[in-house]
């Protein structure tokens, strides 16, 4: 069996790509440059974007798995569901896992689900990387600024979504199912900077921004009034899924989800560690 793995230089892509080799499956990873993938010598590495449809009926011929993903790089909703379906469809595609981006059913969604394909949703909450957007000032000046610090994220470890992703494509009795993956622990924002204070061994400081000075940040990074709406009701009304720690990737993959320090420890020297 051969599966594809699209994104597969992502940050759930590449452990993904590198946990089913180490499980003895062939791997096909979908990557837009292969050139730069460093991916794993073992990974049949291949030129494609979901995105493109012109690009995809090499890289599935032979494939009878493989891992979508239902958004494009602005995030946007794939415009081409129907054309990347009939493309793994004609190739012999027979299971594929979904990462969604948003709650609504997008037009891959519905393609998969007219098609006839074993489908499993995946749809995790905060991605624990998101963390990295502090490791500049924690790296320069041990300081953590950041708003709403009453809020908590039950964040996943991207390791977990792609372990999540693997056990899906290569056993039974996951067809038809969306998983929401969440990691073990909910966390506020000066919870985690405790928990980047400790695992550095030094003082990382958390000081709380204003919603006006969250605002002007956003403004400054360039996000439009759409998206400082949704990023101001994630932060003041964040949906339950947001903040509840679920059991799915233990019992998915029968192994404990990752916490927030293990994922600090890998990426310690980012932030100066």
């Amino acid at each position: 069996m051969t599966i594809l793995v699209s994104g597969a230089t992502g940050n759930v892509g590449r452990p993904m790509v590198e946990q089913l080799l180490a499980a003895g499956h062939q791997v096909r990873a979908l990557t837009r440059d292969p050139k730069k993938a460093n991916l794993p010598a073992g990974a049949e590495v291949v030129a494609g974007n979901l995105a493109v449809t012109s690009s995809l009926t090499e890289a599935f011929e032979g494939v009878t798995a493989a891992h979508l993903i239902s958004f494009g790089d602005d995030y946007a909703p794939l415009a081409n569901g129907p054309e990347i379906v009939r493309i793994a469809v004609r190739a012999g595609v027979r299971r594929v896992t979904v990462l969604k981006g948003d709650t609504e059913k997008t037009g891959l969604d519905e393609a998969v689900e007219a098609g006839g394909l074993e489908y499993t949703y995946l749809a995790p909450v905060e991605f624990m990387s998101n963390a990295l957007e502090w490791a500049e000032s924690v790296q320069k000046e041990s300081v953590v600024r950041e708003g709403f610090p009453d809020v908590p994220s039950s964040m996943v470890h991207e390791a977990d979504i792609a372990s999540v992703a693997a056990t899906v494509l290569t056993t039974d009795g996951h067809a038809g199912k969306e998983y929401w993956l969440t990691g073990p622990e909910a966390l506020t924002a000066p919870q985690k900077v405790a928990v980047i204070s400790e695992v550095l061994g030094r003082d990382v400081r958390f000081v709380e921004l204003s919603r006006d000075e969250m605002i002007a940040r956003w403004r400054e990074q360039g996000y439009g009034d759409d998206d400082l709406e949704f990023f101001l009701m994630m932060r003041t009304n964040p949906p339950e899924a947001g903040r509840t720690v679920l059991p799915t990737v233990s019992e998915v993959t029968g192994r404990p989800g990752r916490t927030f320090a293990q994922w600090v420890r890998e990426n310690a020297a980012t932030f100066g560690g």
